[in-house]
């Protein structure tokens, strides 16, 4: 009897790494997706990742393709920054322009591919509330999935074991109920480039960089500085590398539009697991 395979590849971006397949010939659904999603995950027992991606064409013709990712728990991620660099890159390896659009649930997104990065353009507008949670002052950025951004001290970043628990507590709290958050600790080298942690809603642990927190942090630092309108380049320093975030800031509305991710997408390995 032959057995059934799926035949992956294997990214990352920054450190985040993903598991990533064409399902146009699998055609394998959501909720089947959902539920293999923690075996493909496992970095024990199966690959091994931070998320599951999987390629399809577009049946609403809003877009050229679909981008459909799960966290290793098997929820839903809102949306995920690195994944859709990696999905970027991934998608022209099968014949796809290095110019192209991909729909991610409601929202249609514009990749461009280039030599040594991809960037992602996101369909946003968004702004910076202020909030107090426990009595620590936080900064809620909505970057299409939630985050919150807690602004600490450089040294407290290399304490994982405080920032795990921290997260944890942040990212379970009843004021961000029923979805919860991802949280990111931050702090400043200068006006546009700062150091970020992120302990990440489904991963349920820190990760080595975040796309979508990445934003939410240069945004929050931007607003931290009441920096004027503009647009701006912010670079985040993540454990696993460097993200470029890109946008432009409206003082009279405080709105934040024009929203770009750029970064590496590295191909790690291909393979087949087995079902």
């Amino acid at each position: 009897m032959e057995r059934q395979t799926l035949i992956f590849t294997k990214m990352q971006g920054a450190g985040n790494d993903f598991i990533l397949f064409d399902n146009r010939g699998v055609k394998m659904t959501e909720q089947e997706l959902s539920n293999l999603a923690p075996s493909l995950c496992n970095r024990k027992f199966g690959i091994g990742s931070d998320g599951v991606i999987a390629l399809q064409f577009d049946e609403t013709k809003e877009a050229d393709l679909v981008m459909l990712y799960k966290n290793p728990d098997g929820s839903d991620a809102g949306m995920c920054g690195n994944g859709a660099r990696c999905f970027a890159a991934f998608a022209a390896t099968l014949g796809s322009p290095k110019k192209f659009t991909f729909r991610v649930h409601d929202k249609v997104y514009r990749a461009s591919v280039k030599k040594k990065s991809v960037v992602i353009d996101f369909p946003l507008e968004t702004n910076v509330i202020e909030q107090s949670v426990a009595n620590e002052a936080i900064l809620n950025i909505y970057t299409n999935t939630e985050h919150i951004v807690c602004p600490t001290q450089t040294h407290k970043l290399d304490d994982e074991q405080d920032l795990v628990q921290r997260g944890r507590f942040l990212r379970n709290h009843p004021k961000f109920n029923p979805k919860g958050t991802n949280v990111n600790f931050v702090a400043g080298f200068d006006k546009t480039s700062l150091c970020l942690q992120t302990y990440e809603r489904g991963v349920e642990n820190l990760t080595l960089a975040c796309g979508t927190g990445a934003i939410a942090s240069a945004l929050g630092w931007h607003h931290l500085q009441q920096a004027p309108s503009g647009k701006f380049l912010y670079k985040i320093k993540v454990k696993g590398g460097t993200l470029l975030v890109h946008f432009s800031f409206s003082e009279e509305n405080k709105t934040y539009n024009n929203i770009k991710l750029e970064g590496p997408a590295d191909f790690v390995f291909e393979g087949q697991y087995y079902l």
